[in-house]
């Protein structure tokens, strides 16, 4: 009777194996990176707010409350851009934006002063997707930072979970981190020159990206395409600006890191693109 009682149950089992009974494996986290270009070194610090329910940080690397406003934020691995919104009177996050990296895995960057990208667009790891800010719900006045989270396996707040960078997971409380969100290695705000902030980002393939950025003080665009790959070899590499109106100009050449940086003043709308790669972008006349 012992020996049909287990033959029975090991019937049951061979029945159900792969479904029920067989627990789906993980999916692959992403190599996350550090949300900032390489080389810079940010203090993250997960304790000293108390709207953080579990593993948020919130990300400065200036000695004064704004001495890193405006500075430039990228995405912490390649996705699909989820969400980009102000959503200060729905959540308190400000100028938001949400990146889909595949396998239930999601990354929030909020607070932002300015966003990049648009809902829907592709992104590379280490694409420039915004400008750090102090954005909020109306009222609520918060020093300029960068709030960061990775979800999974939803997008539900009880499902934010430790941060990882460059394999090595954040150290909770305050830490200091070094990005090594090393497609490239330069920012393209501190290129075209100070007081410039991120206003738009487009992939070109995966060979760069071509980037739009403004500077409010002088009402000067600036248009600058960085390189992805064959980085440090010079291949065919342009950007544009054109003030509409206008005439255009182009910087283009065999560059082995970036095209432009291309600044032009632009008080109304302008058309702005590049290529990298042997793809190439061009804009409508837009950000009037």
């Amino acid at each position: 009777m012992r020996l049909s009682l287990l033959r029975a149950t090991a019937i049951v089992a061979m029945a159900f194996a792969g479904t029920t009974l067989v627990a789906a494996p993980a999916s692959a986290a992403p190599a996350f990176q550090l949300p900032f270009p390489c080389g810079q070194t940010w203090n993250g610090n997960s304790t000293n707010s108390s709207a953080h329910v579990s593993w948020e940080i919130d990300f400065n690397r200036g000695s004064t409350a704004t001495a890193d406003l405006g500075d430039t934020v990228v995405a912490a691995a390649a996705g699909t851009i989820e969400v980009s919104a102000h959503q200060g009177s729905v959540n308190g996050y400000g100028n938001l934006i949400v990146i889909n990296h595949g396998g239930g895995y999601y990354t929030y960057y909020a607070h932002l002063n300015k966003r990049a990208v648009s809902a829907g667009q592709s992104v590379l790891r280490g694409q420039a997707i915004g400008s750090l800010g102090n954005t909020s719900r109306p009222g609520n006045g918060i020093s300029p930072h960068l709030h960061y989270e990775v979800r999974y396996p939803t997008r539900s707040q009880s499902d934010i979970i430790k941060a990882v960078f460059n394999g090595s997971t954040f150290g909770y409380g305050s830490a200091n981190v070094t990005s090594r969100n090393c497609a490239t290695s330069y920012d393209p705000a501190a290129e075209c020159g100070a007081g410039f902030e991120m206003t738009d980002s487009v992939k070109l393939g995966s060979a760069g990206t071509v980037n739009l950025l403004w500077k409010g003080s002088t009402s000067q665009n600036c248009a600058i395409t960085l390189k992805m790959a064959s980085v440090g070899t010079p291949t065919a590499t342009s950007a544009f600006l054109e003030p509409q109106g206008s005439s255009r100009t182009t910087d283009s050449g065999s560059f082995s890191y970036y095209a432009g940086p291309v600044i032009r003043t632009a008080p109304s709308c302008v058309k702005w693109g590049g290529s990298a790669g042997g793809v190439s972008y061009t804009s409508p006349f837009e950000h009037c």
